[in-house]
């Protein structure tokens, strides 16, 4: 493979519709249980909350293009980087909150908001960020991306499935009570097998960028980690709060990422090699934080 935008992520239209479809169940999956206290952090912890969308929502991709620019990684690659730090927080986040001792209620707070910003906000996010480093701008470009059809269809995809769950759940909340947690599993899960099935698909890019994109997606996902970390110590936010954001920062719906790809921007290889690698790593570097913390946690004081 001499060029790693000759491989093309490709599951088959089929398949891209079946993901198109399971991430609009997972948007309304996450509508439904959707809460007032979901949000109950906006009015009890303004000061917390608000760190924590502002870090996902700007501080990451100012990170990711700032390393862009230091490291100048394969344009498509740069692309995925971009495309990542785009995406809301990944729901795993709050099962990794709740064994690493963080405040879990915060970090489900703030993956719901970023889940409700993300149907409205990551393609224009993708599209804004990627326009102002000039490699990947230039490669969308070179794709010939319809701008208006992508962010209508991916507003078609997040946006329509979240207001139709909202809608459910203010005037049918029994049947929303029901069909949540099953819909949430069910959908979760397929993205978990998006991911796997994309990565062992995408072992030929991974064995050409070799080391390099190994490297550069631990540096980028310890950076987001970093970057929750020290957001939650500048307010000097409480140990498990400081937690919460570490995580919701570095860990991502990468699934999410995957299937924009796929279905908007022709699962260009390094992109898509990105995607892949950060949905299984953020899942183990996630691990062995909690692990770490709840090491310290256990460990006596003098």
């Amino acid at each position: 493979m001499n060029n790693i935008d000759d491989f093309r992520l490709d599951l088959g239209s089929a398949s891209e519709a079946g993901m198109a479809i399971v991430l609009a169940i997972m948007m309304f999956a996450v509508a439904l249980g959707l809460r007032p206290s979901s949000f109950s952090f906006f009015k009890t912890e303004p000061r917390i909350f608000l760190t924590g969308v502002l870090s996902q929502i700007i501080g990451l991709p100012i990170i990711t293009l700032g390393l862009c620019f230091l490291l100048n990684p394969h344009p498509s690659v740069a692309l995925g980087m971009i495309l990542i730090s785009c995406c809301p927080g990944g729901n795993t986040s709050n099962l990794i909150a709740l064994f690493g001792r963080a405040n879990t209620a915060l970090s489900v707070s703030l993956t719901a908001t970023s889940s409700v910003f993300a149907a409205f906000m990551t393609p224009i996010s993708i599209l804004f960020w990627s326009g102002l480093y000039p490699p990947t701008r230039e490669l969308l470009t070179q794709i010939d991306i319809d701008v208006v059809s992508f962010l209508v269809q991916t507003l078609v995809i997040l946006a329509l499935p979240l207001l139709i769950g909202m809608l459910v759940r203010q005037f049918a909340p029994k049947i929303a009570e029901v069909i949540q947690t099953p819909l949430a599993v069910l959908s979760g899960l397929a993205l978990l097998a998006i991911i796997l099935i994309a990565s062992a698909r995408l072992f030929p890019v991974f064995i050409t960028l070799g080391a390099g994109l190994f490297g550069l997606v631990f540096l980028h996902n310890f950076c987001a980690f970093s970057l929750g970390n020290l957001a939650g110590r500048l307010i000097k936010a409480d140990i498990p709060s400081r937690r919460a954001l570490t995580l919701e920062v570095g860990i991502q719906n990468s699934g999410l990422g995957i299937v924009i790809l796929l279905t908007q921007l022709n699962g260009l290889g390094g992109a898509a090699a990105v995607a892949g690698l950060w949905g299984v790593w953020h899942l183990i570097s996630g691990g062995l934080l909690a692990t770490l913390w709840r090491w310290k946690d256990a460990r006596p004081t003098h």
